[in-house]
């Protein structure tokens, strides 16, 4: 779909509001992904040389549970912010907040919610 195609938009007011609320939302998105990493590289010791081998072990596994979720986090944070980035093209390109499937505008409370929505309930029940 290109925007020449496009019929019904959201006005350059909105679609501004929405820059301001998208890029806020990528800032913190990108601060919490650094926290993350930040976690997941954290090799501090934590002075188990001392102790029984067992208790050792419980420990190392729980570290490799930890590194693994923390690992998971930071994936889903980088595509969070991909998708935000993405939500910027499309506000540039004045094709944000139109339905990829129905060619509807999508309502705007959802996304204030989900600012990087590319489908209307409407669509997502169809899905």
């Amino acid at each position: 779909m290109k925007a020449t195609d496009i019929k019904e938009r959201y006005n350059d007011e909105i679609l501004e509001d929405f820059r301001v609320l998208i890029e806020a939302k990528i800032t913190k998105a990108k601060r919490d992904l650094e926290v993350i990493k930040q976690s997941y590289l954290n090799d501090y010791d934590n002075g188990t040389n001392d102790t029984s081998p067992q208790f050792k072990s419980f420990e190392e596994g729980a570290s490799t549970m930890s590194k693994e979720a923390n690992a998971q986090l930071a994936a889903r944070q980088v595509k969070f912010i991909r998708d935000l980035s993405f939500a910027i093209s499309r506000i540039n390109n004045k094709t944000y907040g139109i339905c990829r499937v129905t060619g509807k505008l999508i309502n705007v409370e959802r996304l204030k919610l989900v600012p990087h929505a590319t489908l209307s309930i409407e669509a997502k029940r169809m899905q």
